[in-house]
């Protein structure tokens, strides 16, 4: 009897293998965000601890800026909390966002890792560069804000001062700071945000191009709402990094996309 020919090799699991990122079931995307969120937690407990030993420091450096502004009005500087609990909260609150921030580099990992699967090969070899320009980019916004934005803001605050004598609380004063810094610290992530949308296909360079005017209308808006006062130069210190760091992120978007299509051109090409 004639043997029959063998059948054709269709890929199977080995094709699955080889193309990019693989394919996950959904109970399996399931698993791998919960380990991913074991870890980030993981981490960030450890930096709270971490975070515990210094807050009493840290919340002396968030004073020292309204302590300046104070002095600088020849007000009397000091800084009061107005019950025998009054100071816990913030030092809690300041020991869990130090455990975020020194935790920020794994937490960072762990959601490229978790992405990961669906990307090309060269693009989950750029987890170092996607984890430090997150954190330094984080830390450059709040550092922007700790030593520009507050300096120039608060004294323009006390100048509303009218009859009466500031007495400012550590509660309100922890809150206020904390919306600043954490606020441009987040604004300063727009290179990383439109580098991954631009990596998913949301957004090209044309498209961020042609609405510019749109992004900086927006952004316009944005600074309108939350500037403080109406001064034109505290709107203009609001709009001036957010409206850089969209042209930065339109140019990350363009190296993005122009290494996308170098390598599909290498592919067809090899198809060929």
């Amino acid at each position: 009897m004639a043997t029959p020919p063998p059948l054709p090799d269709t890929g199977g699991p080995a094709t699955q293998e080889n193309e990019p990122g693989g394919r996950m079931s959904f109970i399996e995307h399931l698993a791998e965000l919960r380990k991913r969120l074991i870890y980030s937690f993981s981490a960030i407990g450890v930096g709270m601890l971490a975070g515990f030993a210094v807050a009493d420091h840290v919340l002396v450096w968030i004073a020292a800026p309204m302590m300046a502004a104070l002095k600088e009005k020849h007000e009397t500087a000091h800084i009061i909390y107005t019950s025998p609990i009054g100071v816990v909260g913030p030092f809690i609150h300041v020991a869990f966002y130090l455990g975020l921030v020194l935790a920020s580099p794994v937490v960072f990992y762990e959601l490229w890792m978790f992405v990961a699967p669906g990307l090309y090969k060269h693009e989950k070899q750029a987890v170092m560069t996607f984890v430090i320009s997150s954190v330094g980019l984080f830390l450059v916004g709040v550092g922007f804000g700790y030593f520009w934005l507050l300096p120039y803001l608060l004294p323009l605050l006390l100048a509303f001062q009218g009859p009466f004598v500031p007495y400012i609380s550590i509660n309100e004063l922890y809150d206020f700071t904390l919306l600043v810094l954490m606020g441009m610290g987040l604004v300063f992530e727009l290179p990383v945000l439109i580098f991954f949308l631009s990596l998913m296909g949301v957004v090209t360079p044309k498209f961020l191009w042609k609405n510019a005017r749109y992004a900086i209308l927006i952004i316009t808006i944005i600074a309108a709402v939350i500037t403080p006062t109406p001064g034109a130069v505290t709107m203009l210190i609001f709009m001036a990094p957010m409206i850089l760091l969209y042209f930065a992120g339109l140019g990350v978007s363009w190296m993005v996309v122009r290494r996308k299509r170098r390598r599909a051109a290498m592919a067809s090409t090899e198809a060929h």
